[in-house]
């Protein structure tokens, strides 16, 4: 709890509230508290559980059908809020997204992921992944501390990290085109054991020579792996591709 740092005037979304432990704890520290639980048997127990309590608001809903808008006009609640969520691995990349590319994405997460995404969301260059750079396309993660097994009934198999994910005002970078920049980073982690100009010759359907060209004119190594670039880098390389000749594919669907 201290590390979502709540105070009376907050208004908190949690996401799976489950048997409603955690929001127990959410409601006698935040000003507004909005569960969601996807389990329809699971919101009819919190219903009764917290029957009296006036400052939270229940939301029998998949997070990913309901758009934050939506969750603070349930609770007559307005930005800024914070998300706290203990998210699965399935779930995590899916609902991390759902709130950073909101119209109205909150200005905190504090969320409990398994401990091998944990580290990859808040990975430096050289270690970085996809989902790392999307976070942190939006947002700036910090591994707080991890959890055990023994902390849960029954233990799972694997360890837990809690992480503190600040949203930026504004991206890290800027490009002219998110969803294309974004296609473009998939591309260049289609085959992320590749070197750079092979990889992203594949992907786009682009001659392997001017590829690499077109890397080492940004003044990037071409033999670098996706992994070790960063946003800044990536941005860079990004814009340098966007004056590039269409290849096997047509220029939209190529990124």
């Amino acid at each position: 709890m201290a590390a979502a740092a709540l105070s009376p005037e907050d208004t908190v979304v949690e996401v799976g509230a489950g048997l409603g432990i955690l929001t127990e704890q959410l409601t006698r520290r935040a000003g507004k508290v909005i569960a969601v639980e996807v389990d329809e048997g699971l919101c009819g127990y919190l219903r009764r559980r917290f029957q009296s309590c006036a400052n939270l608001s229940l939301v029998n809903a998949d997070i990913r059908s309901v758009t934050p808008s939506h969750l603070l006009a349930v609770a007559d609640a307005h930005a800024p809020y914070l998300v706290v969520a203990n998210l699965p691995f399935y779930i995590a990349a899916p609902v991390l997204r759902h709130f950073l590319e909101a119209s109205e994405p909150p200005s905190r997460l504090v969320v409990m992921v398994q401990k091998e995404v944990a580290e990859s969301i808040a990975a430096a260059p050289g270690r970085l992944s996809l989902l790392g750079l999307s976070v942190q396309f939006y947002a700036s993660p910090r591994l707080l501390f991890t959890v055990p097994p023994s902390a849960f009934y029954p233990p799972p198999k694997v360890h837990s990290a809690v992480l503190r994910i600040d949203v930026r005002e504004t991206p890290a970078v800027e490009v002219d085109d998110r969803e294309r920049f974004f296609r473009f980073l998939r591309a260049g982690f289609s085959a992320p054991r590749k070197q750079l100009r092979n990889a992203l010759s594949h992907a786009l359907g682009l001659d392997p020579g001017a590829v690499a060209a077109l890397i080492t004119g940004a003044g990037i190594d071409p033999r670098l792996r996706a992994q070790a670039l960063g946003l800044e880098e990536w941005a860079v390389l990004y814009r340098a591709f966007e004056g590039a000749p269409p290849g096997k594919e047509d220029g939209e669907e190529r990124r």
